[in-house]
């Protein structure tokens, strides 16, 4: 910690997401310790976050901490922590690629990773899983330049593209071993490329999938039968008991409309994402090109290349995705790749209060 009142702390925009990112050696070392100080920097919990950096949003309510990472394949370590907006949880049960964006620049801004003079490319091992990234991005002249004309939904203006290549992970693409499951009726694909996610079909459950978030999250009935499917999903994929995770991510599928390849609506868990997560929309691409999968009839996918166009509620996220059939007759990811872009908004100290965290409906 830079003093007893203050935290070093850069407040950052990378992809969809915002959050705040910490070097490890400024947090407690103690990992309760240290959630209870987010909580208080990112003014959890309250509907609001008034008293806090957060933005009353799972997407602006983000920390990543980064350190040098001791695994020979990485530069630096980043794990991701998901903090609740009116609860005081803080999940370390999921990655964010969108985060993921950020925290090359952010290594090199702290000297964690030398800038090379035009452009930098830094290997990070994500802590929440063990899987590694490479994100490239531009250092002119040994210093990270935000600026460019790389523009991406759901972000207002261009930015320097940050270019992520994802090596295959060490698990099963389908880790129920079957390319379609049902579940209570529903059909299904449980797919794991970065993020374990259930595609489903969104006319089996009533809805279009062509909803907007706001009323996808109005629908009692529906939120009840993803909380089921959910759970059953868990279990399924073998995460055990989810009640308390927010993995695996929910996501409705449906034929795209403005010449993507799928549109997308997806859960986090309860809350309908504006857009959609990196590493969920890795899962998506992978998942829609699975032979015999749900999305097999609802995809339209180009003739040749790997690039995914996926739609969501405010635009469209290209991934670059390849599959190849492995040993056991199964599909597996030959590659994974995706364009992001980040911007540092604000590099200082933060100061988390000083009072107790109440629960929510609390006195404040």
């Amino acid at each position: 910690m830079t003093g007893p009142e203050g935290v070093r702390c850069m407040l950052m925009r990378g992809g969809t997401s915002k959050g705040a990112c910490f070097l490890a050696e400024d947090l407690p070392a103690d990992p309760a310790a240290r959630d209870e100080l987010l909580l208080s920097v990112m003014g959890s919990p309250d509907p609001r976050q008034i008293d806090g950096l957060g933005g009353a949003h799972p997407l602006t309510s983000k920390v990543a901490v980064v350190s040098p990472s001791a695994d020979p394949r990485a530069d630096i370590d980043y794990l991701f922590l998901q903090v609740a907006v009116d609860k005081p949880e803080v999940s370390d049960r999921q990655n964010c690629g969108n985060i993921l964006a950020a925290v090359g620049p952010f290594a090199v801004e702290r000297g964690l990773v030398p800038a090379g003079e035009d452009r930098t490319a830094v290997r990070i091992r994500m802590v929440n899983t063990g899987d590694h990234a490479v994100a490239t991005f531009p250092t002119p002249g040994g210093r990270v330049d935000y600026t460019g004309d790389a523009e991406i939904s759901g972000v207002p203006g261009t930015a320097a593209a940050v270019e992520i290549e994802f090596p295959p992970g060490e698990g099963p693409l389908l880790p129920t071993g079957r390319v379609r499951d049902e579940i209570d009726g529903v059909p299904v694909t449980c797919v794991d490329n970065g993020m374990p996610t259930v595609l489903i079909p969104a006319t089996a459950l009533g809805v279009t999938g062509y909803e907007s978030p706001q009323e996808l999250e109005a629908d009692a009935v529906l939120a009840e039968r993803l909380r089921s499917l959910r759970l059953a999903a868990g279990r399924l994929m073998g995460l055990g008991d989810v009640s308390g995770t927010t993995v695996p991510k929910l996501t409705l599928i449906a034929p795209p409309r403005d010449g993507g390849a799928i549109t997308t609506r997806t859960f986090i868990p309860v809350r309908c994402h504006t857009s959609i997560g990196v590493l969920g929309a890795a899962s998506v691409a992978a998942g829609v090109r699975v032979e015999g999968g749900v999305g097999a009839d609802l995809a339209r996918l180009p003739a040749d290349g790997d690039r995914v166009r996926i739609e969501h509620p405010t635009g469209f996220l290209d991934i670059d995705s390849g599959l190849e059939t492995g040993p056991d007759g199964l599909p597996v990811s030959r590659r994974t790749a995706v364009v992001r872009t980040a911007r540092k908004i604000l590099d200082g100290t933060v100061f988390p209060r000083t009072v107790p965290v109440q629960p929510p409906g609390g006195r404040r």
